[in-house]
């Protein structure tokens, strides 16, 4: 899939190593050709980590997707520098009255906190509100997937006696739905969390579709309002290295952390990790893009009454 990024944009060099295509705007701009328009609120702490992860997720159909990065004002990033989130992220108050085909909210390391507590909470529910509205489905993740159940739904997160975290084995619930078309019995995924929605809960309320659980992780993916709004409760995005990272940031700080599950061969931390989760990764991507973004959308978004 062709991905329209910033011309200057850091990760891009990294992206056209990995032989993805990368178009800049230059050469977009001279195509006849509405591509797929997606926003994406990265509410990660390592930014340019996690716009590589999900560029190369969304890069594996045959659409071309123009990416637009959105950022909260009410919260200054610690690790990101601020010169480029100015220079490559858009505020929300300045993409508001747009419509997008799809769009993405990441996880965010607060889960700990009360929705209530973040700083930035009374803008992502005005963000997640204007969802509703103006996007054809909403791909919510971890973090973000709880705040979305919360927001919408009004089921709480509840807290982890320990952290769950490693690669943990998921099973299809419902292979029916087009989001887990081609999906194996079993796949892996990855989860790096304090905190869960509870299964016994989204059953009961019943207004989602659980479509893969774990019985050692929860629920991993489930969808409401026919795929308008699709919550996963993990990382399928990470990196090989991306678990690693956090296992030895957090020993490195003196944390409690256990090793991460079925992560190191050997369950030795100087073993390079296996990469067992990026196929079924892609496929969420693709199936999400195909299924529920582009053959639903409108060609023209802006001739279309609200969502709703």
């Amino acid at each position: 899939m062709p991905i329209r990024v910033q011309n200057d944009l850091p990760i891009k060099e990294v992206l056209e190593r990995e032989n993805i295509f990368v178009m800049d705007e230059y050469r977009a701009a001279h195509q006849e050709i509405r591509p797929i328009s997606i926003g994406l609120l990265n509410l990660m702490p390592l930014k340019e980590d996690t716009e590589l992860q999900i560029l190369r997720s969304l890069s594996n159909t045959p659409l071309q997707t123009d990416v637009t990065f959105v950022r909260v004002s009410n919260h200054v990033s610690k690790n990101t520098s601020t010169s480029h989130i100015y220079k490559f992220y858009e505020p929300f108050e300045a993409i508001k009255r747009q419509k997008f085909d799809g769009f993405i909210i990441t996880g965010a390391p607060v889960e700990q906190m009360p929705f209530e507590e973040v700083d930035y909470w009374e803008e992502l529910k005005e963000i997640m509100d204007w969802t509703v509205t103006n996007v054809t489905s909403t791909l919510h993740l971890c973090w973000g997937a709880q705040a979305g159940i919360y927001y919408h739904y009004g089921i709480d997160k509840v807290p982890l006696p320990e952290k769950k975290f490693g690669i943990f084995p998921h099973h299809v619930k419902n292979r029916r739905i087009p989001l887990v078309r081609g999906f194996d019995d079993v796949f892996y995924a990855p989860h790096s969390r304090h905190t869960e929605v509870p299964q016994a809960l989204l059953e009961q309320d019943g207004r989602m579709m659980i479509l893969a659980d774990s019985e050692e992780a929860g629920v991993f993916l489930c969808m409401a309002k026919e795929g308008r709004q699709i919550f996963v409760m993990g990382h399928p995005e990470y990196d090989r290295m991306t678990l690693d990272s956090e296992y030895k940031r957090d020993l490195g700080k003196g944390l409690d952390i256990r090793m991460p599950v079925n992560y190191y061969p050997e369950n030795n931390p100087e073993n390079r990790p296996n990469l067992i989760w990026r196929s079924h990764a892609n496929n969420l991507y693709s199936n999400w893009l195909n299924y529920y973004v582009y053959q639903v959308t409108p060609y023209d978004l802006y001739g279309t009454p609200d969502f709703s």
